[in-house]
């Protein structure tokens, strides 16, 4: 298999809901106008406690600075895994459990935070820009590494970025956060592009006034699959420690179950099927309680 480091650079953010009716007009334009943009990377998540986006910095300069937004101090690179030079897909488990142990795992073991963003398509793993040579030395055993530039994708030598690299200490046994399950069910969706200004006013009406989607106008990823939600941590989780991703993945994949992760500002998510959900959080309050 191969990763892929794109070339997008990214800022991570906070909004606050109250805060939203300042940024609606570069959130409308960076989601539905992207040819008035040079913004190429872009995710808005939201959450009861507010908005968290993701952004390169062509898109991060059209977001006007004020009281409603924290930004996150560190740039972060953006990492995917291909197979075959195309993005994995299998009717395997899908999401976060396909590279838990390939990448998750020997990050965490070797002391390098990580974001997650699973998408309809693939997993996209955001580490910090300090951090690349740290990744490339621990990774290039299992991936041959290629560097997006300019749309190309070209081979990164681990003697590239060897100069000043220091062997990363080992990290601590992390900490054990609680895990939980809302009721709510999702759906896994993607839109296809050519309907996208179709269903603009109802995107719009999705983001800023109501919860309704039109079933009609979507692509799940089977008929009536459903996912429950798993939300990480009591508090905030922050930025620096290490390993929280693995705590979550690992024992999924070790059960073969297919989950969706996405972290934000404040707390990590994961998305697993509905049916056995009961299993699934034993699974991981045991896996918690053996570590711990």
């Amino acid at each position: 298999m191969d990763l892929q480091i794109l070339e997008h650079r990214v800022r991570v953010l906070s909004l606050a809901r109250r805060g939203l009716w300042l940024y609606t007009h570069p959130l409308l334009k960076l989601l539905l106008l992207p040819r008035r943009s040079r913004c190429k990377f872009f995710s808005l998540t939201e959450t009861p406690e507010d908005y968290t986006i993701m952004l390169d910095e062509e898109g991060f300069k059209e977001l006007p600075p004020s009281e409603f937004m924290q930004v996150v101090d560190s740039t972060w690179l953006v990492l995917n895994v291909l197979s075959n030079g195309r993005s994995s897909t299998s009717s395997q488990a899908i999401g976060v459990t396909k590279i838990a142990k390939s990448v998750i795992a020997p990050l965490a073991e070797h002391n390098v935070s990580v974001l997650m963003l699973s998408t309809y398509q693939t997993d996209f793993i955001l580490v910090r820009e300090k951090d690349l040579p740290v990744v490339i030395h621990t990774l290039t055993g299992e991936f041959d590494i290629y560097k997006e530039v300019k749309g190309e994708s070209i081979p990164v030598n681990c003697d590239d970025v060897s100069n000043g690299f220091l062997k990363p200490k080992h990290a601590a046994s992390p900490t054990v956060h609680p895990v939980q399950s809302p009721r709510n069910r999702f759906c896994i969706l993607t839109v296809a592009p050519d309907t996208l200004p179709a269903i603009a006013t109802v995107l719009i009406d999705v983001l800023f006034y109501s919860h309704r989607f039109p079933s009609d106008l979507l692509l799940t990823s089977s008929s009536g699959e459903l996912w429950r939600m798993v939300r990480i941590g009591g508090q905030p989780l922050g930025f620096d420690e290490c390993g929280i991703v693995a705590q979550i993945a690992e024992p999924l994949a070790d059960a073969d179950i297919s989950a969706y992760y996405i972290s934000t500002f404040n707390f990590d998510h994961a998305l697993v099927p509905e049916e056995g959900i009961d299993g699934i959080i034993e699974l991981l309050q045991k896996r918690q309680e053996s570590s711990s």
